[in-house]
C-alpha cells in the first residue's frame, strides 16, 4: 500500500510540474515548433530537395508538438505579463484562440493522414 501511495504521489508531482511555469513551457514548445516548421519551409522554398518520407517525419513531429499544447495550462489568466511575447489578444479572446488551436491541430493531423508522396 505504501508503495502505491508513493507511486501515485510521484505521478501527481510529475503532472503538476509538467506546466510549472506556463510562460517557459509554451516558449519551449513554440521554439520546438519553429525548428520543425523551419525544416519544412526549406523544402517548400526549394532550398532542400523534396523527400516524401522526410516531410512526413517532419509533419509527424509537428503533430506531436501540436498535441502538447494545452491552452488552459499554457495560457492561464495572468500569464500574459512578464517575459512573454504572446499576443494580448489570446487572453482577450480565449474562446477564439482555443478554436484556432483546435483547427491547427486538426489541419496538422489531416496533413499527416494525407501522407506526402513523390
Amino acid at each position: 500500500m505504501r508503495k502505491l501511495v508513493i507511486a501515485i504521489s510521484m505521478l501527481a508531482l510529475a503532472a503538476s510540474a509538467a506546466f510549472a511555469d506556463p510562460i517557459l513551457d509554451r516558449q519551449a514548445l513554440m521554439k520546438e515548433r519553429g525548428k520543425i516548421v523551419g525544416g519544412i519551409s526549406k523544402v517548400v522554398k526549394g532550398e532542400e530537395p523534396f523527400d516524401a518520407a522526410a516531410v512526413l517525419t517532419q509533419l509527424q513531429a509537428l503533430q506531436a508538438n501540436a498535441e502538447k499544447i494545452d491552452v488552459d495550462a499554457l495560457f492561464p489568466a495572468g500569464s500574459d505579463t512578464g517575459d512573454t511575447t504572446a499576443a494580448p489578444k489570446i487572453w482577450e479572446d480565449m474562446v477564439g484562440f482555443k478554436a484556432a488551436n483546435d483547427k491547427y491541430v486538426a489541419d496538422v493531423k489531416a496533413a499527416v493522414a494525407a501522407a506526402p508522396a513523390d
